[in-house]
């Protein structure tokens, strides 16, 4: 057996294997199905740190150690939870037929905000070595797709694909760590909010954050951030892939 058998093997059984059946002991009608779906209630409710094998077992009206008999640890749950929890990434397929890479990668990412939106512990959940589901998968699978025939070797195409998943998460990261906002208010109009008493009384001293405040309060607060970024790259990416295919991106 590998060092990384060892470490993952379990991950890979539970999220890409047969069925699994309890390790020992009577039969408790308990499927891998429920047990991320209370873990998801779980963390919903009080954050990533609030799950525990325990929490979720007490959701189940059954023992830590029966949970235990399916699932083998914290790190295991996690990933189900994860799987269970992420939009199905088939939200995009037959939508944007026809279009082009751009679209496709544009709508990709807007999905994926939604996700993060409806579960904010999945940036928690997410990052780090550690076993992917084939739900998680496919959201790259398509991401990848969406960039084939545009000239980019496989990886300048992950790293593009890294490279907007990284805007669409730290957007999702600013309105997590600003959850007093509005749901899904971006940070422009955080900001504006955050900073308008601050400025108010000593505006003077900072006179470019100051006018650039004063325009989007000017456009109603209506935030940019997300569009403003996936853009800029899209564009960036697009002068590649131009390149790449002779001007016909």
């Amino acid at each position: 057996m590998t060092d990384a058998d060892e470490q993952w093997g379990a991950a890979v059984r539970l999220l890409w294997g047969p069925p699994v059946k309890p390790a020992r002991g009577p039969k408790r009608g308990l499927t891998l199905e429920g047990i991320a779906a209370a873990g998801v209630v779980l963390a919903d409710a009080e954050g990533l740190a609030g799950v525990s094998m325990q929490g979720v077992a007490g959701r189940l009206a059954v023992t830590k150690m029966a949970l235990y008999r399916y699932v083998p640890g914290k790190a295991e749950l996690v990933s189900l939870m994860v799987e269970a929890a992420m939009p199905d990434p088939s939200v995009l397929d037959g939508r944007l037929v026809g279009e082009g890479w751009r679209e496709r990668l544009e709508a990709w990412a807007r999905e994926l905000l939604a996700g993060f939106r409806a579960h904010p512990w999945l940036l928690e959940a997410t990052v780090g070595a550690r076993v992917m589901g084939p739900v998680e998968v496919g959201w790259m699978e398509r991401a990848l797709a969406a960039l084939d025939g545009c000239g980019l070797t496989g990886a300048e195409s992950i790293d593009a694909v890294v490279l907007v998943s990284g805007h669409v998460r730290g957007i999702a990261e600013q309105e997590r760590a600003m959850a007093g906002g509005a749901v899904g208010e971006g940070p422009d109009a955080q900001l504006t909010s955050v900073l308008g008493e601050v400025m108010r009384v000593h505006g003077e001293k900072y006179p470019a954050l100051g006018a650039a405040l004063a325009s989007v309060a000017e456009a109603g607060g209506q935030d940019q951030a997300l569009d403003f970024g996936l853009e800029r790259i899209l564009d960036g990416l697009g002068l590649l892939v131009a390149e790449r295919v002779g001007g016909r991106a």
